[in-house]
């Protein structure tokens, strides 16, 4: 499966790439609930207690910039908006599932 290559602002390390296109309190839980399947913005903001409009806002849009979430406008009144992943953001589930698995046998040792 070939993706679009990220552009790395300021570093060639692609391991700081991913941190930095992951980076933010939000963004693992907005993908979280997207490996579900097709959100809406209200849906996501229900399922992220304390997360505000502007923030989940943001975080989509940067989601969308670097080509893991796509964002789907249906021409009605009003404005019908969907989330979903791209087959980049499909592809980041393994490694999230790997980081969950870690964490729980980190906190075991």
């Amino acid at each position: 499966m070939q993706f679009p290559e990220l552009q790395p602002e300021k570093s060639e390390c692609p391991a700081e790439t991913t941190l930095a296109i992951l980076s933010g309190r939000w963004k693992l839980l907005i993908l979280r609930e997207l490996f579900s399947g097709v959100k809406r913005f209200n849906q996501l903001q229900r399922s992220l207690t304390g997360i505000t409009q502007k923030v989940l806002t943001q975080q989509l849009r940067d989601l969308e910039a670097d080509g893991i979430v796509y964002r789907q406008v249906y021409p009605e009144i009003p404005p019908k908006v969907e989330y979903s992943l791209t087959p980049l953001g499909e592809s980041l589930k393994p490694i999230i599932s790997q980081m969950h698995e870690w964490s729980v046998h980190s906190r075991r040792t």
